[in-house]
Order: C-alpha cells, then sequence, then structure tokens
C-alpha cells in the first residue's frame, strides 16, 4: 500500500531507521508531503526497476446539445510513461580509535551529515532532476514540465519584456498586476496546490506583492512552526544542494523575450506549485521493502576503519497528471 514518510517510521523495525526518517521529516518539507507508491517489484529473472503509469495531458469538456443532433466526440488525452527507481544515500569510513574516543559520536556526526546530504539532494532532483545528465538519478519538475500546458511564460502571458520584474514593485498597483499573472498561473492547476516552492529571493520579494494585496499571512504547521503563505498556501523555500552552498532553485541568466532586443537578463527566477498525490504528484518505491536504511559501522570484527552507509528507496518521482504541477518561469528578483 502507498506509503509516507510519517507510515515508514511505524513500520521500521530498527531504531536507527526511525531516527533517520525522523530526521528527513523534520528537515525536508517535499519528503514531508510526498506519498510513495510502493508496487515496484524487482522479483523474477529479468526483472526492472520501472514503474509504468499513464499521464493525463488534457481534460475534456461538455457541451449542451440540441434536440435531434448529436454531442460532437471529445476525449480526454493521456499518454504513457516509464521512470525508473534508483537508490539515493552514501557511505562514510570511520575509524575505531576515533569511535572508541569520541563514544561513537563521530559514527552519529557522520550519518547526520550524510542524512542532511540525501536529503538536500532529493529536493535538487525533485526540481532539477536530468537523467540526460545523470542517468543515475531521475527526471524532476522543471524537465517534466518544459513545454507543458502548465508552464506558465510571462512572454505568453502579455509580458514583451519576456520576465515580470519584482524588484520594482514598490505600490499597491504594481502588486495587483503582478498578483495577476500569479493567480492566472496557479488557475492552470487542476485543483489546489499543497506548496509554492521558490528561492529566497523570490521568497522575500513575493512576501512584499502579497503584503500590498493583502495576501500575506503566517500560519502555523503541524509542530507550530510558522510558515509564510500566500491565500493560505505554503511558500517554501527549498534550501541549498548538497555539498555547496547553492540555492536548490538557482537563479539564473536567460534571453527572456526569446531572441527580441532584451538579450540576456540576470537574476531570473521559476517558482513551483505542487498539488502531492497519488492522482497527482508522487513519488515510487519498492514493494515489500522498507523505504529507508541504514548500516552502521561494525567494530566487532577485525580491521581499523568500518563503513557505514544510509538510502533512500530505491525511489523515482512521478507527475500522473500534467494540471497537478506548475511551473512560472522568469521572475526577477535582483
Amino acid at each position: 500500500m502507498p506509503v509516507t514518510l510519517a507510515q515508514a517510521k511505524l513500520n521500521a523495525t530498527d531504531d536507527v531507521d526511525v531516527q533517520i526518517i525522523d530526521e528527513f521529516e523534520k528537515s525536508n518539507d517535499i519528503l514531508n508531503r510526498l506519498t510513495f507508491d510502493d508496487v515496484v517489484s524487482g522479483a523474477g529473472n529479468g526483472a526492472t526497476l520501472t514503474y509504468g503509469y499513464t499521464r493525463q495531458i488534457t481534460q475534456r469538456a461538455a457541451a449542451f446539445r440540441a434536440i435531434n443532433a448529436e454531442y460532437t466526440p471529445t476525449e480526454a488525452t493521456k499518454q504513457r510513461y516509464t521512470v525508473d527507481l534508483k537508490p539515493l544515500g552514501g557511505s562514510f569510513q570511520v575509524d575505531r580509535v576515533l569511535n572508541r574516543v569520541a563514544q561513537a559520536a563521530e559514527t552519529a556526526f557522520q550519518m547526520r551529515e550524510l542524512l542532511k546530504a540525501s536529503s538536500a539532494k532529493f529536493n535538487d532532483a525533485f526540481f532539477n532532476g536530468d537523467t540526460g545528465v545523470d542517468a543515475n538519478g531521475f527526471d524532476g519538475l522543471s524537465k517534466l514540465l518544459t513545454g507543458t500546458t502548465t508552464e506558465y511564460l510571462p512572454l505568453s502571458n502579455g509580458v514583451s519584456a519576456g520576465y515580470l520584474d519584482w524588484t520594482a514593485i514598490n505600490t499597491q498597483a504594481l502588486a495587483f498586476a503582478t498578483i495577476a499573472h500569479i493567480d492566472a498561473w496557479l488557475g492552470l492547476l487542476d485543483g489546489r496546490p499543497d506548496a509554492i516552492y521558490l528561492p529566497r529571493k523570490a521568497k522575500a520579494l513575493f512576501k512584499t506583492v502579497a503584503s500590498f494585496a493583502g495576501q500575506y499571512s503566517v500560519e502555523r504547521d503541524s509542530v507550530g512552526n510558522p510558515v509564510d503563505t500566500y491565500n493560505g498556501i505554503p511558500l517554501i523555500d527549498p534550501g541549498q544542494v548538497s555539498g555547496a552552498s547553492t540555492d536548490v532553485l538557482a537563479l539564473s541568466t536567460r534571453d527572456a523575450d526569446g531572441g527580441g532586443a532584451g538579450g540576456n537578463i540576470t537574476n531570473l527566477a521559476d517558482m513551483y506549485a505542487v498539488r502531492f498525490g497519488l492522482d497527482g504528484v508522487h513519488g515510487v518505491s519498492m514493494a515489500d521493502g522498507p523505504l529507508v536504511q541504514n548500516w552502521l559501522p561494525d567494530f566487532s570484527t577485525a580491521g581499523a576503519v568500518k563503513t557505514g552507509e544510509a538510502e533512500l528507496g530505491p525511489v523515482a518521482v512521478v507527475v500522473k497528471r500534467t494540471k497537478s504541477a506548475a511551473v512560472l518561469r522568469n521572475i526577477k528578483v535582483g
């Protein structure tokens, strides 16, 4: 049956696995919201870690008809997709002397840092994953949404410059003009999103825009932490990539007007709206296997240096319906 991190923690039999899942829950908004469809089986000769699914591409309409006339046939369109599950984690080594002197503190430190890196790597892959660049990962939202009906481009929506300039918004009138684009973008979804993900610079400016329009508020999550919201939708900065100080949703330099007179524009941000669920954006994992595992260094046998590991998965992310996720491109924030 589909599992969340919270459910995986209840099913874990190893105390360390419970602590690892708990750390992922606390530190990663995406993993905390994601449901994993645990249906992929690796049993049997020639079995592969591949999940096949049908994505709804467009919705259909309905209409009235005249008496003695037929309806004009129309159909919702869908397309078949597959994604390969991949393991995510890492390993570390600890000398038995350091482990003994520090009373296992070194092992705990290395495991904690590995979990932080794995969490950040998952966030990076969730948005920026590209199997054409890293065949060991999976495609993220940026690639999956490119060219879809939920990719909102200012150039295609009445902005000749090709980008929305949030750095110059200092009046309520300008704020409402920006809000119109944001609401049009959110209107591309098939329902209310669970969260909006955006870079920290864009988040700071979004709060100003929403405040001008009276649509910004601070709410509390399930454990009492303050959460910035737009019309009740959480605004989340997914943090930095693992092993670096670069933002997961990094700013870009692009020719926003598609070869027009504007040239390359710096400090452009993208932001994502996501509706999580098995009929929307969800994870995929193995059937009849733990979502998270760890292997602590074993100092009970000979050998001066021992290895520890932690792993999430194998996992992948899918967009079951195109309209369950949307991206707004080219927001100038600096």
